[in-house]
């Protein structure tokens, strides 16, 4: 990159360490952030040791000189049609993102894994595969570290496996050398605005690859099934038979028996092709057979991810605040037989619950409904409950405390309480972990 004058907006989790780089690369930096110096506190006094120039407060983008900067790196979920962002394009100022730097100046072969569901999942197993073989992996991206501060430690016989969100994607540049796709559902448009974007930022993950590139898509999404078309290196599937696939309730690669679906820890359907994506991702690596069965039969999943919670006088308790949007409800209620207990709502990021609410009126007894999505779900179910002549319960809460309260209250042995809230959090919690973990202290709780 050379010395550039650099303008970073944002001081979160990604771009803190991205800070620190580019100072020790010896570039002009200047930091616009809402927070000011009591708020950002050691960081301030960090950075202002470094020489990094900080605009700060409620009104720091008015500050910002677009044409002052070589480079503008944005913090990921931001809105890229800002008034400042779009006359830094027009002034032709490179937008970036600290996922697009690493890809550029990372030397070991990367694994990039998106989707609108599963990649937490994914990329964790695909992390745990190539660990349990004997490679030296760094896990990194949307979860665990930032990388970007080790990337001189990541050498050329080392491999990386990154979670890719559409906000970390949308102003990349550089595609990883294995690209995962696992699927394509409505997601973030409270931020991309319309499908269109939200699809075209996903596809960054294969834009830029080469010849020598893999990208890996989901034979069964429709929206993704046929990106191959525009693929510039070699691809594989999951979901065929040609590829990762089912058959004879085992799963497999190329027709080679890998391991019994019975064997399999992780909960619910859907986690079954996560297994299949990273089965492909560990195949095309050389990864041998048993070493894949292996961590398939003793990985167990993630926090917030279907999470067993407690089973308490014949009730079970189950912690799915990932599920931020419609799609992974309805794949969590795809995941059990017991009669539902639902707990639902949050932050509106603008998707439509129809398809949703059709799923909860079959298989949900009781639905608790909170936050601001609570009336849009609601009047969803209250329609399919009409069309469908359902004896379903609406119960709108104000807390999750009210919420958990009241499910325990009315369920009776061999029923679930499901927290799968279909929206984000950020109307209650600061995001879905605080969300989940207060449900879980709210179960322990339960006498």
């Amino acid at each position: 990159m050379g010395n550039q004058r650099i303008a970073v907006i944002g001081l979160g989790v990604e771009n803190t360490p991205l800070v620190r780089f580019l100072k020790k690369q010896g570039h002009q930096v200047t930091v616009f952030d809402k927070q000011d110096r009591k708020q950002l506190g050691q960081r301030y006094e960090e950075f202002e040791g470094l020489g990094v120039n900080m605009v700060l407060g409620s009104n720091y983008l008015d500050n910002l000189r677009v044409d002052e900067y070589d480079t503008i790196f944005v913090t990921p979920g931001m809105p890229k049609d800002l008034p400042k962002l779009l006359e830094a394009k027009e002034k032709g100022v490179r937008l970036r993102g600290q996922t697009d730097l690493f890809l550029e100046v990372c030397q070991a072969p990367i694994i990039g894994v998106t989707g609108s569901a599963g990649k937490t999942t994914t990329t964790t197993l695909i992390y745990e595969i190539l660990k349990s073989s004997g490679r030296k992996v760094f896990l990194g991206g949307n979860i665990g570290r930032v990388l970007l501060e080790d990337v001189e430690s990541i050498t050329k016989d080392s491999i990386v496996v990154l979670e890719l969100s559409s906000f970390q994607l949308e102003l990349a540049r550089h595609s990883p050398d294995i690209a995962v796709v696992l699927n394509i559902q409505e997601n973030h448009l409270d931020i991309h605005g319309t499908m269109e974007k939200y699809v075209l930022a996903k596809k960054q993950i294969m834009e830029y690859q080469d010849e020598g590139d893999w990208l890996i898509l989901n034979d069964k999404d429709p929206v993704i099934s046929t990106w191959d078309r525009e693929a510039k290196g070699k691809v594989a599937y999951f979901g065929r038979e040609l590829g990762a696939h089912i058959e004879d309730d085992y799963l497999l690669w190329n027709g080679e028996r890998i391991v019994a679906i019975s064997d399999i820890r992780l909960p619910g359907k859907h986690n079954l092709m996560n297994a299949l994506a990273a089965i492909a991702v560990s195949k095309i690596l050389g990864v041998a057979k048993d070493v894949i069965a292996d961590v398939l039969r003793t990985f167990e999943g993630i926090e917030h991810r279907l999470e067993p919670v407690r089973a308490y006088r014949g009730v079970r308790f189950i912690n799915d605040s990932i599920a931020t949007s419609p799609d992974r409800t309805r794949a969590a209620l795809a995941s059990f037989e017991e009669p539902i207990f639902l707990i639902a709502g949050g932050y509106d990021k603008g998707l439509s619950y129809e398809e949703l609410a059709k799923d909860i009126v079959r298989r949900v007894k009781v639905i608790f409904l909170m936050g601001e999505t609570a009336k849009k779900i609601g009047q969803a179910v209250e329609k399919e409950k009409k069309l469908q002549g359902s004896d379903i319960l609406i119960r709108y809460v104000e807390s999750m405390a009210e919420a958990v309260s009241c499910a325990y209250a009315l369920a009776a042995e061999g029923d679930l309480v499901l927290l799968s809230p279909g929206a984000a959090s950020y109307d209650m919690f600061s995001n879905y972990v605080e969300r989940g973990r207060v449900f879980k202290k709210l179960v322990a709780d339960l006498l």
